[in-house]
């Protein structure tokens, strides 16, 4: 299957802009809020998507983290593949918090699965949010949803969602899981 493009910088600017507004409008000052990426991909998008927030309203108090999922997966120690971890950054106490959690792609529900296990070692949140740029609606195998999403995708089992998150030109492409 030759790569199909689903969004270029374009369209994904729209979106990340939307998704920004709907956090303003939801959080307000963001001082009961912090955004979180897991890591990897979805740090990419809590950078622009905060960067973006921060340009609308300069006097919000946002704080964003990163969180590394990779010893929380239920597939850990089923690999022979060797895996790397990735950093966790969180200065700040997420106790009582509205977590927003932000990830690329949402697939089968279990990469949130972990990040909701892993934010519990950093406190007790008063509510988790989820923000995905993409949402494979129909391959879920646990019952998780985003609050905001950027689109959804039909595709395939057999089909991959892939964004690539590259200066001044982003984008989105579904290929065959063999590319």
């Amino acid at each position: 299957m030759k790569p199909k493009k689903i969004l270029g910088s374009n369209e994904i600017e729209t979106i990340l802009n939307r998704l920004s507004f709907q956090l303003i409008e939801d959080h307000n000052s963001f001082e009961e809020t912090v955004l979180i990426g897991i890591q990897p991909r979805g740090a990419y998008l809590s950078k622009k998507i905060s960067k973006l927030i921060d340009s609308f309203d300069p006097q919000n108090s946002l704080k964003l983290g990163f969180l590394d999922i990779t010893f929380f997966r239920d597939d850990f120690r089923r690999t022979e593949k060797v895996l790397k971890a990735s950093s966790t950054s969180l200065e700040f106490s997420i106790e009582n918090k509205i977590v927003v959690l932000v990830d690329d792609v949402l697939f089968t529900g279990r990469s949130i699965r972990a990040a909701l296990n892993a934010i519990q070692s950093f406190g007790r949140p008063k509510a988790v949010k989820l923000l995905t740029l993409i949402d494979r609606r129909f391959s879920r195998e646990l019952p998780i949803q985003p609050d905001y999403c950027g689109l959804q995708v039909d595709s395939r089992l057999n089909e991959k969602v892939v964004v690539n998150w590259e200066e001044n030109n982003d984008s989105v492409y579904l290929t065959s899981n063999n590319e």
